[in-house]
Formats: structure tokens, C-alpha cells, sequence
């Protein structure tokens, strides 16, 4: 059955105005149903694992995710004035900040997906995060700077006004907001995952504490073509 090697991801059917979903296996069987089902497709595979049979099937590389772990008591903490972090922020003013941050994800790397498209995929999920109250607010003399997206034990998402950036503040505002995170949610450790072409966030997250655990590289799929036509 389809469902038993395809994930439906409904949350980006409604970015990309196509079927989406997460390939669960490399088996040809879970490949097959993507050549003949019209869709977009992502699949996660281990760095090690042989690519071959995702080229044929029309599969291209777009991202290698680097995931960083950091146990609650090795978690270093950075203190800078004026920084803050609050449950309490205006909506708009953290989409906008979405807005302008999310310029190299993977989707921006898909060929297959036009920009704007991509945009919007990032500004939506976001919008999810705060309708879902996952969100912090990270605040510089009580004016939005930023945002900190979390699930679970999971980091999402991490966002800063360009008007904050390279600034000194990123250490101290993801310190403070891991910390937060993992108090409320009573957390024992914290993850997240980073491109490999993101070396100033690989960087920040190996400084307060983070070691690398794994890494996955994606592929995505985009097959236009449903079966019968």
C-alpha cells in the first residue's frame, strides 16, 4: 500500500499546491510509488547510505542536516544586558522577522520550487509554532530581535531581525532560550538539526554545549506525472 513507504506532509500541500510526502524506506517497492504518483517527495537517508537507486528513480540531492545534541547539564550559558526571553510578543512582528530569515533552506536549495513558494512554506510554519504557543520571543532592550521555535525536545527554528544581527547577541539569546525551553518542558536534553552549509549556526550550537550526533543527507523528487496519463 502507499501509505506503508509514502508519509503525507499535508502541511506543505498547501504551499506548494501539490500532493507532498516523506519517503519511509529505500526499498524499490517505496521507489516505485514515487514514479507513479504525482507529488513531491523527501526522503532522509543516512550520509553512507548508496545513492544509486535515488538518481534513477529521478531523486536529486538538496541538503546534508547535521544534528547536534546537548544534555541540560552541559548546556553553557552566555549572559549579555538587555537580552530576554519572553512568552509575550505581537504576531506580526515575528513573522516579519520570518520573513527576512529563512533565505537558504532547503526548499530556497530545491530547483524544483520557486522562491516565493518557499517563502511562504517557512512563514506558514512559523505561524503553526505560534498558534501552537511554541514559540519564545527574543527580546533586546524589550524590542523584538528574534524568535526560537521549538517541539518537544526539538530546536526548530531559530530567527533574528537583521537589524540584531552581528551584533554578539546570538549566544546569549539561544543560551537563555534553551534553557527556558528545557525548564518549562522539563527536558533532560535538547536537539536540532542544521545544514552543513551553515557553519555559523553549527558553530553557535557547538558553543553552548551542543555535540554532533548524526547527519542525514535529503533528497527531494518532484513527479508531475500521475499513473495513467
Amino acid at each position: 500500500m502507499v501509505l506503508d513507504y509514502l508519509r503525507p506532509t499535508p502541511w506543505d500541500v498547501r504551499n506548494f499546491h501539490i500532493d507532498t510526502f516523506e519517503v519511509m524506506s529505500l526499498e524499490e517497492e517505496a521507489l516505485l510509488e514515487t514514479d507513479e504518483r504525482e507529488g513531491h517527495y523527501t526522503i532522509k537517508i543516512e550520509p553512507f547510505d548508496n545513492p544509486k537507486r535515488l538518481l534513477e528513480h529521478g531523486f536529486y540531492y538538496v541538503d546534508t542536516l547535521i544534528e547536534p545534541v546537548c544534555e541540560r547539564n552541559k548546556l553553557n550559558m552566555f549572559d549579555q544586558e538587555g537580552t530576554m526571553v519572553s512568552t509575550g510578543y505581537d504576531r506580526a512582528s515575528i513573522l516579519t522577522i520570518a520573513e527576512e530569515t529563512f533565505a537558504h533552506g532547503r526548499f530556497h536549495r530545491d530547483f524544483n520550487i520557486p522562491n516565493e513558494q518557499a517563502d511562504q512554506r517557512y512563514m506558514n510554519w512559523v505561524s503553526d509554532l505560534i498558534d501552537k504557543e511554541q514559540i519564545y520571543a527574543l527580546k533586546f532592550n524589550e524590542e523584538i530581535a528574534g524568535f526560537y521555535g521549538f517541539e518537544k525536545e526539538n530546536v526548530l527554528l531559530l530567527g533574528m531581525s537583521k537589524n540584531y544581527r552581528h551584533k554578539g547577541l546570538a549566544k546569549a539569546f539561544t543560551s537563555q532560550a534553551c534553557r527556558k525551553h528545557m525548564e518549562d518542558s522539563m527536558l533532560t536534553e535538547l536537539r536540532t538539526s542544521v545544514s552543513a552549509a551553515n557553519v555559523a549556526s553549527l558553530n553557535l550550537f557547538h558553543t553552548l554545549g551542543f555535540r554532533l550526533e548524526s547527519a542525514k543527507d535529503i533528497y527531494h523528487k518532484l513527479n508531475r506525472r500521475s499513473s495513467g496519463r
